[in-house]
């Protein structure tokens, strides 16, 4: 599984938010079923930028996501959005 720091998470941009969660083949509503307390209002705001997540609520979203991706493609998502 990849690993980013807090600081790496917290760099992220909105749209390799996105394209995490798009790659992990994931809807935004089934994201609420996933994770406890996270609704899509949330994963929304969080993909457009106007408001981040706690720090563990963006490392519960980023484990989802990156579970089944290599570190090659976490990498590239993070790196070049």
């Amino acid at each position: 599984m990849a690993t980013l720091e807090p600081d790496d998470l917290a760099d992220l941009s909105p749209m390799a938010w996105r394209l995490l969660r798009v790659a992990a083949g994931y809807e935004q509503r089934a994201v609420e079923r996933e994770v406890d307390g996270v609704v899509q209002a949330h994963v929304s705001m969080l993909e457009s930028g106007s408001r981040g997540l706690s720090m563990e609520r963006r490392r519960e979203l980023f484990d989802l996501y990156t579970a089944e991706l290599t570190d090659e493609q976490v990498a590239a998502l993070s790196d070049y959005f």
